[in-house]
């Protein structure tokens, strides 16, 4: 097979690998021949489709004819226009089926995790030392190397890490009040066994501002340097970091329950094989945990324009149905306030792997939640409070939407991608490829290859696939697996700013 056409509706299909012009491919019992050169992971009309005609792939439209286009041509951003603008408007209306989605449930089933005092668990044991301030970062750094230097990694202690960012002053207003969230919900983070917080003293975002947010805390193992206030910082900080780790070094492993698990959901550099391979089988991945109680979150607004219907009729109520709708139209507010288009999205890089409207970008990156219903609805900086498919607001890109997701609760970070990317965030993160082309070639960055599914027909082998990631999945949680950026040692944060700058 060199192509295929996902949905019995589609009138386009993927071509496997470059096809030539000329080239005759048989499509349900009828024979086309292709009018152009249709390279990889890219689309070919399977019917002729004229100008202002809707173009359907995985059901749904995902975008218009800007002309007339015969069977067997190249449909892409040179024949497709987008159907959504600024002014992104519509009328929604709520049709939960239950028998349609899957449900929170719940299981006997345990991951070995570091259960902690407030009641959430974690995947790994850091020692984090995080700054209030930018101010802070160059200090924080120095006291982070020593501290590296002094407690060795073990089997239940995975290290110091620094978590710089360059906010925390010279705002105001929600973009601050966001800020401190943000850090507050990292702090919070069930991943960091202890936490060292470095505040200048005199930024708009000091210790008082940022633990409103931070709420009630363990002393223990969350404690404060104040720069302005040290005569030696170093020796101050790493004094901290000692009693810190004094509590940290007895933490273990233990069985805990899969309905304290919290995993997010994410994509960067996504490709035409994204949505049929990689963010299909995190799709699969996300029933199956939130079929046993655990919890996953899924982001990035942008890119759920023009699949958002789908969302929003997997809504447990109305009340989560009105917040997706909110989520959705504030998202296309704050476009319009900056004078930008939603469709400015997809980026070259998409377009070059095939995707050529937001539309279609969107109905791909959504297959990461699977069938899931939606449970919950934040904002940006917003907690998780409810098991299950969690929908937060948060941007396409990935550092401050990752970041929001984390602040909210996850431990472990699922992301897909086709066209590659090497980063980290501030946690462990599981990279799965949607072609083998890019885990052959990035096998440094790569944790699971997707792309395997393109060559499988049977379902027995595509559930062969679905387990092998379920069990990959299962072993990094437990700690008997070490992801890619955790051994690259990449990790960073960053958060997601919508103000002035003082």
């Amino acid at each position: 097979m060199n192509f295929i056409k996902i949905y019995k509706n589609d009138t386009v299909a993927i071509a496997l690998n470059p096809l030539k012009k000329g080239t005759e491919v048989e499509v349900d019992d009828y024979r086309i021949v292709l009018l152009d050169d249709i390279p990889n992971a890219h689309k070919f009309a399977l019917v002729d489709i004229k100008v202002g005609e809707n173009i359907i792939k995985y059901g749904n439209s995902i975008g218009i004819a800007g002309e007339d286009i015969k069977k067997g041509q190249w449909v892409h951003s040179h024949n497709v226009e987008s159907s959504a603008n600024t002014n992104y408007r519509k009328e929604y209306n709520y049709s939960f089926n239950e028998e349609r989605v899957v449900m929170p449930g719940d299981t006997e089933d345990t991951f070995m995790g570091y259960e902690r005092n407030n009641g959430t668990a974690g995947i790994r044991n850091h020692l984090t030392i995080i700054p209030s301030v930018f101010c802070a970062n160059g200090p924080l750094q120095r006291i982070a190397t020593l501290a590296s230097e002094k407690y060795k990694k073990n089997a239940n202690f995975d290290g110091v890490l620094s978590l710089t960012h360059p906010y925390g002053c010279s705002q105001t207003g929600k973009d601050l009040e966001t800020t401190g969230k943000i850090i507050a919900g990292i702090i919070n983070n069930a991943n960091f066994g202890g936490v060292l917080v470095v505040s200048l003293g005199c930024e708009v975002n000091n210790l008082v501002q940022l633990k409103k947010y931070i709420g009630d805390y363990d002393s223990s193992r969350v404690k404060f340097l104040v720069l302005q206030e040290s005569e030696d910082e170093f020796e101050d900080g790493l004094a901290l970091c000692d009693e810190i780790y004094a509590e940290m070094k007895n933490d273990h492993r233990t069985p805990v329950n899969l309905s304290k698990l919290h995993i997010a959901l994410n994509c960067g550099g996504s490709d035409g094989f994204s949505g049929i391979t990689a963010n299909k089988i995190v799709g699969n991945l996300a029933e199956r945990m939130v079929s046993k109680g655990a919890t996953v979150n899924m982001t990035e607004v942008p890119e759920m324009f023009g699949a958002e219907h789908i969302l929003m009729n997997r809504a447990v109520n109305r009340e989560v149905f009105n917040d997706t709708v909110t989520l959705i139209e504030d998202y296309a507010d704050y476009f319009k306030r900056h004078g930008e288009n939603v469709n400015d999205n997809s980026t070259q890089g998409n377009r070059a792997g095939g995707l050529s409207t937001i539309e279609e970008k969107s109905l791909g990156c959504i297959q990461k939640g699977g069938n899931c219903a939606v449970t919950e609805v934040l904002r940006y900086g917003e907690h998780v409070s409810k098991n299950g498919f969690v929908l937060i607001s948060g941007p396409g890109s990935d550092l401050p939407g990752v970041t929001g997701q984390i602040a909210a609760g996850a431990v472990l970070t699922i992301f897909t991608t086709g066209r590659g990317t090497p980063c980290g965030f501030a946690g462990p993160t599981f990279r799965i490829s949607s072609n083998t082309a890019l885990a052959t070639k990035k096998s440094g960055w790569i944790d699971f290859d997707a792309g395997r599914m393109l060559n499988l027909t049977k379902e027995a082998e595509q559930k062969e696939l679905q387990d092998e990631l379920y069990n990959k999945v299962i072993e990094t949680i437990n700690g008997s697996y070490i992801t890619r950026n955790e051994l690259n040692g990449y990790y960073q944060m960053g958060i997601l700013r919508d103000g002035v700058t003082l």
